[in-house]
């Protein structure tokens, strides 16, 4: 089976978010389906609504908003924990 594991970041585009995206993409391995969503763009921002998110830097792992980005941060540990960096 060769299925990607899909990872979300949602991004403002502010140093932080930038931190977030840069962090994702080096943990990322090569199963990982990494998109970045500009919260500028109006589907973005729809999208992140649908997936209940509230603030960013966001990621969501297989259509499940990370421990994490909860108000928390971003945390490599618990992204880890939530399947990025491993085969789906």
């Amino acid at each position: 089976m060769n299925t990607k594991r899909k990872v979300e970041v949602f991004s403002a585009g502010c140093a932080v978010c930038d931190e977030a995206v840069a962090l994702v993409e080096r943990v990322a391995c090569s199963s990982c389906e990494v998109t970045v969503h500009d919260m500028k763009d109006i589907n973005a921002a729809k999208r992140a609504k649908t997936l209940g998110i509230r603030s960013v830097p966001a990621v969501v792992i297989d259509g499940k908003l990370a421990a994490c980005c909860e108000g928390r941060g971003i945390d490599e540990a618990i992204l880890r924990v939530a399947g990025l960096g491993r085969s789906a």
